[in-house]
């Protein structure tokens, strides 16, 4: 990924900065879907095709990931080994989840279009985090 390209998204050229945005875009986006799993467990469950409990359990782990990513956020110079560990979960989440479309979900129509949906957006923090934190 260019340096351009990554300056342009995170809109500074301060590479601890990219990553802190990178990773507070991932936390905000990870924590409103963890708490959507589990205030709106029924509904989305239907719509998706997915079992309740099981959006139920997702959604409090999204929660609390999502908690541990805005704290590296946080950090002024967020440290190196941590950020790895997001990205690798991110990149784990993304084949999970392709996993569990074709292996153990039979999701409806729009749980179809929406796992791998979200599977791209997770893979996709993990590329913008892993190139920012190369930079730093």
């Amino acid at each position: 990924m260019s340096a351009t390209l990554l300056a342009s998204i995170s809109r500074t050229t301060e590479p601890q900065t990219m990553l802190r945005r990178f990773l507070a875009l991932d936390a905000l986006t990870t924590g409103v879907n963890g708490l959507a799993y589990v205030a709106a467990s029924g509904p989305l469950g239907r719509l998706l095709g997915i079992e309740k409990t099981v959006l139920v359990g997702l959604g409090v782990f999204l929660a609390l990931f999502a908690a541990g990513v805005g704290y590296l956020a946080t950090r002024r110079q967020p440290p190196q080994q941590p950020v790895k560990a997001v990205v690798d979960a991110n990149l784990l989440w993304a084949v999970l989840s392709i996993a569990a479309l074709t292996l153990w979900f039979e999701p409806t129509m729009a749980g179809a279009v929406w796992i791998p949906v979200q599977a791209l957006t997770v893979a996709g923090f993990a590329v913008l985090q892993w190139s920012a934190l190369r930079r730093t």
